[in-house]
């Protein structure tokens, strides 16, 4: 079996936002690669070559490299994060290729998730959204008895689920609206279920959609793509759930806050 392969390479080039960008044809950069390495080190590889060829190294986001952290992230071939149901672009291999394959290479492609360079972008409009949901006012203290707060198993399944969003934007790349409706949802849901959450719930569902709506992300159409796309396989069940907390904050959460003073 042969463990290195030939790929024919193209990928996006770009100095910024204001850039208008192209694709450029790094084939001759992506020979004798072998198929036990990831994407991201296919891609090390291609930088390797170019910067002894003199030429400006292809700029993406990386950290752990483990599929945890949601840092990296590419459009290959039109899919977010690749051909692999379930996988980041870091843990994907390069035997999901076949030798002379064509790979097009692109960054998440989104208003609300402006091009720094390449095939990295500005994803910072997630972070607001986190920060909007805010804290909990539920004391913390040390760590309670496990039992010490009931929580039926389904409940802290169903939580732990939404939990597993790593915030890598492969949801927006996917979604014909750019909509990051998933990633607010699974936010709102994971405290939303459970009973330390219970205080905010309201206020947090208004402030996050809120939030989503200020950082430019499109609605949601239900198209499904974004639970396709998404690496840790969220369910949109969870903008369902947000939709419904929404709603009933609208009614309830907003109505009661005017009559105390404000909203806010």
């Amino acid at each position: 079996m042969n463990e290195n392969i030939d790929l024919k390479l193209h990928v996006w080039r770009q100095n910024g936002p204001s850039d208008g960008g192209r694709f450029e044809d790094y084939t001759g950069y992506a020979k004798n690669i072998s198929t036990h390495a990831s994407f991201l080190e296919f891609l090390d590889v291609v930088n390797d070559r170019l910067i002894l060829d003199g030429k400006e190294a292809i700029a993406f986001d990386h950290d752990c490299r483990e599929g945890i952290c949601g840092s990296c992230g590419v459009v290959i071939n039109g899919q977010p994060h690749g051909p692999q149901r379930a996988t980041t672009t870091c843990q994907l291999h390069m035997r999901k290729f076949q030798t002379g394959a064509e790979i097009w290479v692109e960054p998440f492609r989104a208003r609300a998730f402006p091009v720094v360079k390449d095939l990295a972008v500005d994803r910072s409009g997630f972070d607001r959204i986190v920060q909007a949901g805010g804290f909990i006012t539920a004391r913390a203290g040390s760590a309670p008895d496990a039992n010490e707060i009931p929580v039926p198993k389904t409940v802290a399944d169903k939580s732990m689920d939404a939990a597993a969003c790593i915030g890598c934007g492969a949801c927006v790349a996917a979604c014909p609206n750019a909509s990051a409706s998933l990633f607010t949802s699974a936010k709102v849901a994971h405290l939303g279920l459970l009973p330390q959450g219970q205080a905010e719930r309201m206020k947090r569902a208004i402030s996050m959609v809120g939030q989503h709506e200020k950082e430019g992300f499109g609605a949601c159409s239900n198209h499904y793509e974004c639970e396709a796309a998404c690496p840790k396989q969220v369910s949109v069940e969870f903008i369902a759930r947000m939709n419904r907390d929404h709603l009933k904050a609208q009614l309830t959460y907003v109505e009661s806050a005017g009559k105390d003073g404000g909203a806010g």
